[in-house]
């Protein structure tokens, strides 16, 4: 590991740093510009990403008064599988860009602070090692590899180490244009690699004919169809959910499939540009699918605030992605489960002001749009 790349990492949280943006704010002092420049950047002129900043504040809470909060609480149920709250730390790859226990830093706080914690095919990490690290729900996020058979060694690795629910990330068959990380000049260091994958079969050189696309003809011949989902679906009992969703005729598709739950997401900005954001997506994918087929929502989430908008506009769950990191990187697992804490204590106060003592309250009703 190359400890020249991580400054000294905070011991105690400092009296300034109070919220998910303060934590943004500090990694850009404990990270080399270009691991900041691609962990902060979006795809393009990254519209797609200030979009999903900018819908969650249009949303106005509209609160109700007098209400008896004092049995409330902010756990829920989904997938048969409780939760202390709502909130769960997205898969993240590479987490060792940040510290050097990467994966296992984040798994540490996500068990203190109770917390769902979802881990990419793409960890620096051991899955098992994670897991092992892990007393809160764990989920597993799969890209579909070319070769089938390897694939489902995947799977089967997660099912024995643990894992209860297999994402798997359909919107991102290849890399967005990230010109805020190319101008940065970031390269993946060397000492920095998917450690799960060290067995994967090399791929198969293509000979490309002049008049084919790179892109096409060569990138997106791996890219996963329907038809690859069905086929996972015969491989593990596990529940499978789909990252990726923001069309509601994909959504119900899904649902039609048999698929167990859907991740309403635009890939935190970071694919194709010009997207709209998964804010002002969700309750059209909710009234798709109907009221109790399990959603999640990702894109944008800093604040309790924002975990009540999600929760009223339809998700049952949200997923909290580039905060993790940005704390992670500036305190390591104290960091990333202050995060947690101040996230959970944040909705907290916001439910309880707004009049609703449990997560089934939170309604539609509760937002001007």
């Amino acid at each position: 590991m190359t400890q020249a790349r991580y400054p000294k990492f905070l011991t105690a949280i400092p009296q300034d740093l109070v919220c998910a943006s303060d934590y943004a704010l500090y990694a850009k002092q404990h990270l080399p510009d270009d691991i900041y420049q691609y962990i902060v950047g979006g795809g393009g002129d990254e519209i797609t990403l200030r979009r999903n900043r900018s819908k969650l504040d249009d949303l106005l809470i509209l609160p109700r008064v007098l209400q008896d909060c004092t049995q409330g609480g902010t756990h829920t149920t989904v997938l048969g599988q409780h939760f202390r709250s709502p909130i769960m730390l997205a898969p993240v790859a590479f987490q060792t860009l940040a510290h050097p226990d990467g994966e296992l830093a984040t798994a540490e706080a996500a068990s203190l602070l109770e917390t769902g914690l979802v881990v990419s095919t793409l960890a620096s990490q051991t899955w098992q090692d994670i897991a092992d690290k892990t007393q809160s729900n764990k989920w597993f996020q799969l890209y579909l590899q070319e070769s089938r058979d390897f694939t489902s060694s995947l799977i089967k690795r997660a099912e024995q180490a643990g894992y209860t629910a297999l994402v798997v990330t359909i919107d991102a068959p290849l890399h967005g244009i990230r010109n805020r990380a190319q101008r940065a000049g970031f390269v993946l260091p060397d000492d920095v690699v998917a450690v799960n994958l060290a067995d994967r079969p090399p791929l198969p050189r293509k000979v490309f004919d002049p008049s084919e696309s790179v892109v096409f003809q060569g990138m997106m011949s791996e890219a996963p169809t329907w038809q690859d989902i069905e086929w996972l679906q015969q491989q593990t009992e596990l529940p499978i959910i789909l990252k990726g969703i923001l069309s509601p005729q994909d959504a119900l598709h899904a649902k039609q499939l048999g698929i167990d739950g859907l991740v309403v997401s635009n890939h935190g900005g970071r694919t194709l540009d010009c997207m709209p954001s998964a804010i002002e997506q969700l309750p059209h994918i909710r009234h798709a699918v109907g009221d109790n087929f399990p959603l999640i929502m990702d894109g944008g989430i800093e604040r309790g605030t924002d975990v009540f908008k999600a929760i009223a506009q339809g998700a049952d769950l949200v997923w909290v992605g580039r905060p993790q990191i940005y704390a992670l990187a500036v305190a390591g697992a104290l960091g990333v489960a202050h995060l947690l804490r101040v996230l959970r204590e944040e909705l907290e106060v916001t439910m309880s002001l707004a009049g609703t003592p449990t997560i089934a309250d939170i309604t539609d009703e509760m937002l001007i749009k």
